[in-house]
């Protein structure tokens, strides 16, 4: 095996790590994809610093320009797709298809964002005094600290990294250690792009040691913001210390996003797109499909139906034509097993439960379950709305399904969970879709189409346990690694005051329209 894989600070690997781990294949646990050298909070520290360091040179070099280097890092994953997308598969076991679809998702956030060195417009505004004018300009935050899960150990991070670093913005990132391996290709890629040393800085930690290092470094004024994507409990404990620093992180955290189907829906269709949203990815994503809403004329037909489809997929090595792989980490699969003891006595299961097996197999399963962390996908009819597998995120290949009578009542099941990332309905009738769109407290809506998915030009993020309100991708990114700045510039070569120089045009106020006496004739 070659050396351990360290830290980053200002171009430099970080030596005398405090610990080294494993990554290895989750479809193949035997196999170790990398060693990863962890360091402690003192290196947090140390990157915020270089990164603070950096930061003004890099915010001196033009837009526009900066904007180019954001076109080299797309043309260098395009070169490097196939092999990157690879590593993605064998360390964090998504299927291949996936996979390409992740490092594409970086494809284009790039082609938006280097259009947009050249768009950070500001405006200019008229003012109430004569001889002067005023103006905004979008100025950078300064350093950001980005702090990033393992199930897209290179889209999400491209989410934020790119657009920070167009603004004027140095990084520090900390990516999941599970994924360790692929992170630090993406990493290399950003350098060979032509980002200058220091400016976008990577180290590998734990999580303790992360929020050590977090905390430290915003007391010590080095952290101006924080992107954060992970879950909602510790999303809550980054946020609880970003605002003891009078600082508003970009908070995108879990989900238990509904689909709803209609009495309407095309059934085939919905099915479709539930398989997709519930076990893509084995239901490791904030955005997996958790409950099936389904109206109740309709519901046995989609069950079974639903059934079907669930039985026949296939799932096993991603290198292989799957719908889904293995989950992403020992760590999953024991909070995965957990969230399997949420289904109560008044379940219907569909499936079999638990880890696929010589005692426990699946029909058709693709290449040697034994090697790797598999579960059988599971449907779960007949969940109610104070059941905890209706309330919580259960990260892992297992969907719920309950019924609704009126729109309405779907509507309010949606939202009790109190998450609001994505939701999905399946319907051909307008105005049921605009209504749902109108009531659910979700930041993204689909209709006819599946709870999962982003486009790079769209604004993702959601509310409630979802997130801060914060949006990522397309232009209202740029609000968070951003500043507004207003200037006034007078040269009326007097000082006018605001509010108090400014003169008044009077209005009649005692002029009456003369009375006709009447209602008005034609």
């Amino acid at each position: 095996m070659s050396a351990a894989i360290l830290s980053v600070i200002a171009g430099e690997r970080v030596p005398n790590p405090v610990r080294t781990t494993d990554s290895t294949n989750p479809a193949n646990t035997a196999e170790v994809v990398g060693e990863i050298g962890s360091a402690g909070p003192e290196t947090f520290v140390a990157a915020a610093e270089a990164a603070r360091h950096a930061q003004s040179g890099w915010a001196a070099v033009p837009a526009p320009r900066r904007g180019q280097v954001i076109a080299n890092v797309g043309r260098l994953m395009t070169a490097n797709k196939d092999r990157l997308a690879a590593l993605v598969t064998q360390e964090i076991g998504k299927p291949l298809a996936e996979a390409l679809g992740e490092v594409q998702e970086i494809i284009d956030t790039c082609d938006f964002f280097l259009g947009e060195g050249r768009r950070l417009y500001g405006q200019t505004v008229p003012s109430e005094m004569p001889d002067k004018q005023l103006f905004t300009f979008r100025r950078p935050v300064g350093t950001v600290a980005v702090i990033t899960a393992g199930n897209f150990p290179v889209a999400v991070p491209s989410w934020y990294i790119v657009p920070a670093l167009l603004c004027g913005n140095t990084v520090l990132w900390k990516p999941a250690e599970y994924s360790a391996v692929a992170s630090d290709a993406f990493h290399q890629i950003f350098t060979r792009a032509g980002v200058p040393a220091g400016v976008f800085n990577l180290v590998y930690a734990d999580g303790p040691d992360t929020f050590a290092g977090l905390e430290q470094a915003l007391a010590a004024g080095l952290i101006d913001k924080v992107g954060f994507t992970g879950s909602s409990e510790v999303g809550r404990r980054v946020g609880e210390l970003c605002g003891r620093h009078l600082q508003t992180p970009c908070l995108e955290l879990g989900g238990k996003n509904p689909m709803v189907v209609t009495e309407d829906a095309d059934l085939d269709l919905a099915v479709e797109g539930a398989l997709f949203s519930g076990f893509g990815t084995a239901g490791q994503r904030c955005t997996s499909l958790g409950t099936v809403i389904v109206q109740e004329s309709v519901h046995a037909e989609f069950v079974a139906r639903f059934g079907a489809a669930v039985a026949s997929a296939a799932m096993g090595d991603p290198r292989e034509d799957v719908l889904f792989g293995p989950l992403l980490d020992e760590k999953f699969a024991a909070g995965f097993e957990k969230s399997l003891g949420w289904i109560a006595a008044h379940h219907r299961v569909i499936g079999a439960v638990g880890r696929v097996g010589a005692d426990n197999p699946r029909a058709g399963f693709v290449g040697d379950p034994a090697a790797g962390l598999f579960y059988h996908p599971v449907i779960v009819d007949g969940v109610r709305s104070d059941d905890e597998l209706f309330l919580n995120e259960t990260f892992g290949p297992v969907v719920g399904i309950t019924t609704y009578r009126e729109l309405g009542e779907a509507i309010a099941l949606g939202n009790k969970p109190g998450y609001g990332l994505s939701s999905s309905i399946y319907t051909t009738d307008p105005n049921k879709a605009f209504r749902f769109a109108q009531g659910i407290s979700a930041g993204m809506v689909s209709v006819n189409n599946s709870t999962s998915g982003a486009e790079a030009h769209l604004p993702f993020g959601g509310n409630g346990k979802s997130g801060n309100g914060s949006r990522q991708s397309g232009v209202w990114v740029l609000d968070q690694f951003t500043r507004w700045q207003s200037m006034n510039w007078d040269y009326s070569g007097k000082l006018q005051k605001a509010q108090m120089d400014v003169e008044t045009v009077e209005a009649d106020l005692d002029f009456l329209l003369p009375s006709t006496g009447s209602a008005g004739r034609a």
